[in-house]
Protein backbone atom coordinates (compact mmCIF):
# COMPACT_ATOMS: atom_id res chain seq x y z
CA UNK A 1 0.00 0.00 0.00
CA UNK A 2 2.82 2.41 0.91
CA UNK A 3 4.65 1.61 -2.32
CA UNK A 4 1.53 2.46 -4.32
CA UNK A 5 1.17 5.77 -2.49
CA UNK A 6 4.80 6.59 -3.24
CA UNK A 7 4.27 5.71 -6.89
CA UNK A 8 1.20 7.95 -7.21
CA UNK A 9 3.03 10.80 -5.46
CA UNK A 10 5.82 10.87 -8.08
CA UNK A 11 3.96 13.21 -10.51
CA UNK A 12 3.22 15.57 -7.61
CA UNK A 13 6.87 15.73 -6.56
CA UNK A 14 7.98 16.33 -10.15
CA UNK A 15 5.41 19.12 -10.51
CA UNK A 16 6.54 20.62 -7.19
CA UNK A 17 10.20 20.43 -8.24
CA UNK A 18 9.89 21.92 -11.72
CA UNK A 19 7.13 24.49 -11.20
CA UNK A 20 7.63 25.63 -7.59
CA UNK A 21 11.10 24.89 -6.23
CA UNK A 22 13.10 25.40 -9.44
CA UNK A 23 11.56 28.82 -10.29
CA UNK A 24 12.17 30.05 -6.73
CA UNK A 25 15.80 28.92 -6.88
CA UNK A 26 16.24 30.65 -10.26
CA UNK A 27 14.78 33.90 -8.91
CA UNK A 28 17.05 33.83 -5.85
CA UNK A 29 20.06 33.02 -8.04
CA UNK A 30 19.29 35.78 -10.57
CA UNK A 31 18.88 38.36 -7.79
CA UNK A 32 22.65 38.25 -7.16
CA UNK A 33 23.58 39.41 -10.68
CA UNK A 34 23.51 42.82 -12.33
CA UNK A 35 22.49 43.70 -15.90
CA UNK A 36 25.92 42.68 -17.20
CA UNK A 37 25.92 39.25 -15.55
CA UNK A 38 28.33 40.17 -12.75
CA UNK A 39 27.85 38.81 -9.25
CA UNK A 40 26.78 41.58 -6.88
CA UNK A 41 24.88 42.43 -3.72
CA UNK A 42 23.99 45.89 -5.00
CA UNK A 43 20.47 44.83 -5.94
CA UNK A 44 19.60 44.22 -2.29
CA UNK A 45 21.52 47.33 -1.21
CA UNK A 46 19.60 49.43 -3.74
CA UNK A 47 16.28 48.02 -2.61
CA UNK A 48 16.94 48.53 1.11
CA UNK A 49 18.31 52.07 0.71
CA UNK A 50 15.95 53.41 -1.95
CA UNK A 51 13.00 55.48 -0.72
CA UNK A 52 11.19 54.68 -3.97
CA UNK A 53 11.30 50.92 -3.43
CA UNK A 54 10.49 51.21 0.28
CA UNK A 55 7.47 53.43 -0.45
CA UNK A 56 6.44 50.98 -3.16
CA UNK A 57 6.60 48.19 -0.57
CA UNK A 58 4.49 50.20 1.88
CA UNK A 59 1.94 50.91 -0.88
CA UNK A 60 1.80 47.23 -1.85
CA UNK A 61 1.20 46.11 1.74
CA UNK A 62 -1.34 48.89 2.34
CA UNK A 63 -3.35 48.15 -0.80
CA UNK A 64 -3.19 44.39 -0.13
CA UNK A 65 -4.44 45.00 3.43
CA UNK A 66 -7.31 47.23 2.27
CA UNK A 67 -8.32 44.80 -0.48
CA UNK A 68 -8.24 41.91 2.01
CA UNK A 69 -10.23 43.86 4.59
CA UNK A 70 -12.84 44.91 2.02
CA UNK A 71 -13.11 41.34 0.77
CA UNK A 72 -13.43 39.93 4.30
CA UNK A 73 -16.16 42.40 5.31
CA UNK A 74 -18.21 41.31 2.30
CA UNK A 75 -17.33 37.61 2.31
CA UNK A 76 -18.01 36.65 5.93
CA UNK A 77 -21.68 37.78 5.99
CA UNK A 78 -22.14 36.27 2.52
CA UNK A 79 -20.66 32.91 3.55
CA UNK A 80 -22.67 32.94 6.79
CA UNK A 81 -25.88 33.70 4.91
CA UNK A 82 -25.17 30.99 2.31
CA UNK A 83 -24.53 28.39 5.02
CA UNK A 84 -28.07 28.91 6.32
CA UNK A 85 -29.85 28.45 2.98
CA UNK A 86 -31.43 25.26 1.69
CA UNK A 87 -29.92 25.37 -1.83
CA UNK A 88 -26.56 26.70 -0.67
CA UNK A 89 -24.49 24.48 -2.96
CA UNK A 90 -26.19 25.88 -6.05
CA UNK A 91 -25.75 29.47 -4.83
CA UNK A 92 -22.14 28.75 -3.96
CA UNK A 93 -21.62 27.59 -7.54
CA UNK A 94 -22.87 31.01 -8.71
CA UNK A 95 -20.25 32.62 -6.47
CA UNK A 96 -17.51 30.47 -7.97
CA UNK A 97 -18.62 30.93 -11.61
CA UNK A 98 -16.83 34.30 -12.10
CA UNK A 99 -13.48 32.59 -11.43
CA UNK A 100 -13.97 30.68 -14.71
CA UNK A 101 -13.81 33.95 -16.66
CA UNK A 102 -10.41 35.19 -17.78
CA UNK A 103 -9.00 37.95 -15.56
CA UNK A 104 -8.23 40.16 -18.56
CA UNK A 105 -11.85 39.94 -19.77
CA UNK A 106 -13.15 40.95 -16.35
CA UNK A 107 -10.73 43.88 -16.22
CA UNK A 108 -11.87 45.15 -19.64
CA UNK A 109 -15.50 44.72 -18.59
CA UNK A 110 -14.92 47.00 -15.59
CA UNK A 111 -13.15 49.52 -17.82
CA UNK A 112 -16.43 49.81 -19.71
CA UNK A 113 -18.50 49.94 -16.52
CA UNK A 114 -16.40 52.68 -14.85
CA UNK A 115 -15.59 54.72 -17.97
CA UNK A 116 -16.97 58.23 -18.58
CA UNK A 117 -19.75 56.80 -20.74
CA UNK A 118 -20.14 53.62 -18.71
CA UNK A 119 -23.21 52.31 -16.93
CA UNK A 120 -22.20 53.65 -13.51
CA UNK A 121 -21.79 57.21 -14.77
CA UNK A 122 -25.03 56.89 -16.75
CA UNK A 123 -26.80 55.98 -13.51
CA UNK A 124 -25.16 58.86 -11.61
CA UNK A 125 -26.27 61.26 -14.34
CA UNK A 126 -29.79 59.83 -14.24
CA UNK A 127 -30.20 60.48 -10.51
CA UNK A 128 -28.76 63.98 -10.85
CA UNK A 129 -25.31 63.53 -9.34
CA UNK A 130 -23.48 63.88 -12.64
CA UNK A 131 -20.51 62.11 -14.12
CA UNK A 132 -17.55 61.29 -11.88
CA UNK A 133 -14.00 60.18 -12.58
CA UNK A 134 -14.23 56.57 -11.48
CA UNK A 135 -11.73 54.83 -13.72
CA UNK A 136 -8.01 55.16 -12.94
CA UNK A 137 -8.60 55.82 -9.24
CA UNK A 138 -7.55 54.02 -6.07
CA UNK A 139 -11.20 53.19 -5.37
CA UNK A 140 -11.78 51.53 -8.75
CA UNK A 141 -8.57 49.52 -8.40
CA UNK A 142 -9.47 48.23 -4.92
CA UNK A 143 -13.10 47.60 -5.90
CA UNK A 144 -12.20 45.48 -8.93
CA UNK A 145 -9.45 43.63 -7.05
CA UNK A 146 -11.84 42.86 -4.18
CA UNK A 147 -14.51 41.67 -6.63
CA UNK A 148 -12.05 39.30 -8.31
CA UNK A 149 -10.79 37.95 -4.97
CA UNK A 150 -14.23 37.47 -3.35
CA UNK A 151 -14.71 33.76 -4.22
CA UNK A 152 -11.31 32.91 -2.73
CA UNK A 153 -12.38 34.41 0.59
CA UNK A 154 -15.97 33.12 0.59
CA UNK A 155 -15.08 29.48 -0.10
CA UNK A 156 -12.80 28.74 2.92
CA UNK A 157 -15.09 30.67 5.29
CA UNK A 158 -18.14 28.80 3.98
CA UNK A 159 -16.36 25.45 4.41
CA UNK A 160 -15.33 26.35 7.96
CA UNK A 161 -18.91 27.32 8.84
CA UNK A 162 -20.22 24.09 7.31
CA UNK A 163 -17.86 22.02 9.50
CA UNK A 164 -19.19 23.49 12.76
CA UNK A 165 -21.10 20.88 14.73
CA UNK A 166 -24.73 22.09 15.03
CA UNK A 167 -24.93 20.58 18.51
CA UNK A 168 -22.45 23.18 19.75
CA UNK A 169 -24.75 25.97 18.61
CA UNK A 170 -27.76 24.25 20.17
CA UNK A 171 -25.83 23.78 23.43
CA UNK A 172 -24.95 27.47 23.48
CA UNK A 173 -28.58 28.49 23.13
CA UNK A 174 -29.69 25.92 25.71
CA UNK A 175 -27.28 27.55 28.16
CA UNK A 176 -29.02 30.89 27.68
CA UNK A 177 -26.86 32.59 25.06
CA UNK A 178 -28.63 34.81 22.57
CA UNK A 179 -27.86 34.82 18.84
CA UNK A 180 -25.15 37.48 19.14
CA UNK A 181 -23.38 35.71 22.02
CA UNK A 182 -23.60 32.39 20.18
CA UNK A 183 -22.02 33.96 17.14
CA UNK A 184 -19.32 35.75 19.18
CA UNK A 185 -18.38 32.86 21.45
CA UNK A 186 -19.04 29.79 19.28
CA UNK A 187 -19.50 30.39 15.55
CA UNK A 188 -16.86 33.03 14.88
CA UNK A 189 -14.02 31.39 16.89
CA UNK A 190 -14.70 28.03 15.21
CA UNK A 191 -14.63 29.64 11.75
CA UNK A 192 -11.33 31.48 12.27
CA UNK A 193 -9.34 28.84 10.38
CA UNK A 194 -11.47 29.59 7.32
CA UNK A 195 -10.89 33.31 7.80
CA UNK A 196 -7.13 32.75 8.02
CA UNK A 197 -7.15 30.61 4.87
CA UNK A 198 -9.17 33.27 3.08
CA UNK A 199 -6.76 36.01 4.18
CA UNK A 200 -3.87 33.97 2.79
CA UNK A 201 -5.70 33.38 -0.49
CA UNK A 202 -6.44 37.10 -0.93
CA UNK A 203 -3.60 39.03 0.72
CA UNK A 204 -0.74 37.12 -0.91
CA UNK A 205 -1.92 37.55 -4.56
CA UNK A 206 -2.89 41.17 -3.81
CA UNK A 207 0.74 41.95 -2.95
CA UNK A 208 1.87 41.27 -6.50
CA UNK A 209 -0.99 42.64 -8.62
CA UNK A 210 0.25 44.35 -11.76
CA UNK A 211 -2.32 43.89 -14.54
CA UNK A 212 -5.10 45.68 -12.65
CA UNK A 213 -2.76 48.48 -11.62
CA UNK A 214 -2.31 49.28 -15.31
CA UNK A 215 -5.78 48.63 -16.71
CA UNK A 216 -7.92 49.85 -13.80
CA UNK A 217 -5.51 51.99 -11.76
CA UNK A 218 -4.01 53.64 -14.84
CA UNK A 219 -0.49 53.34 -13.34
CA UNK A 220 -1.53 55.66 -10.51
CA UNK A 221 -1.30 52.64 -8.23
CA UNK A 222 2.33 51.49 -8.10
CA UNK A 223 3.05 48.17 -6.41
CA UNK A 224 5.93 45.70 -6.26
CA UNK A 225 4.20 43.63 -8.93
CA UNK A 226 4.30 46.65 -11.25
CA UNK A 227 8.01 47.14 -10.51
CA UNK A 228 8.78 43.50 -11.30
CA UNK A 229 6.97 43.77 -14.62
CA UNK A 230 8.89 46.96 -15.47
CA UNK A 231 12.29 45.43 -14.68
CA UNK A 232 11.67 42.22 -16.59
CA UNK A 233 9.88 43.59 -19.65
CA UNK A 234 11.02 47.22 -20.00
CA UNK A 235 14.38 47.92 -18.37
CA UNK A 236 15.57 44.31 -18.80
CA UNK A 237 17.14 44.49 -15.33
CA UNK A 238 16.32 40.92 -14.39
CA UNK A 239 18.54 41.03 -11.32
CA UNK A 240 16.59 43.87 -9.71
CA UNK A 241 13.28 42.32 -10.76
CA UNK A 242 14.35 39.04 -9.18
CA UNK A 243 15.40 40.86 -6.00
CA UNK A 244 11.93 42.36 -5.64
CA UNK A 245 10.52 38.90 -6.36
CA UNK A 246 12.58 37.48 -3.48
CA UNK A 247 11.25 40.22 -1.19
CA UNK A 248 7.71 39.28 -2.20
CA UNK A 249 8.37 35.59 -1.53
CA UNK A 250 9.70 36.44 1.95
CA UNK A 251 6.64 38.63 2.60
CA UNK A 252 4.36 35.78 1.51
CA UNK A 253 6.06 33.36 3.89
CA UNK A 254 5.65 35.86 6.73
CA UNK A 255 1.93 36.19 5.97
CA UNK A 256 1.57 32.41 5.87
CA UNK A 257 3.32 32.07 9.24
CA UNK A 258 1.12 34.75 10.82
CA UNK A 259 -2.14 33.32 9.47
CA UNK A 260 -1.28 29.60 9.53
CA UNK A 261 -2.73 27.07 11.92
CA UNK A 262 -0.70 26.65 15.10
CA UNK A 263 -0.08 23.21 16.51
CA UNK A 264 0.32 22.61 20.20
CA UNK A 265 0.58 19.21 21.79
CA UNK A 266 0.00 17.51 18.44
CA UNK A 267 -3.35 19.27 17.99
CA UNK A 268 -4.31 22.10 15.65
CA UNK A 269 -5.45 25.23 17.49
Amino acid sequence: MKSMRRFYSIPYFFWLLFFVIAPVILIVYQSFFDMHGNFTLMNYHTYLTSKTYLMMTVNSVLFAFLITLMTLLISYPTAYFLSKLKHRQLLLLLVVLPTWINLLLKAYAFIGIFSANGSVNDFLSFIGIGQKQLLFTDFSFMFVAAYIELPFMIMPIFNALEEINPSLISASRDLGANNFDTFRRVIFPLSLNGVKSGVQAVFIPSLSLFMLTRLIGGNRVITLGTAIEEHFLVTQNWGMGSTIGVILIVAMFIVMMLTGEKRKGGRVK
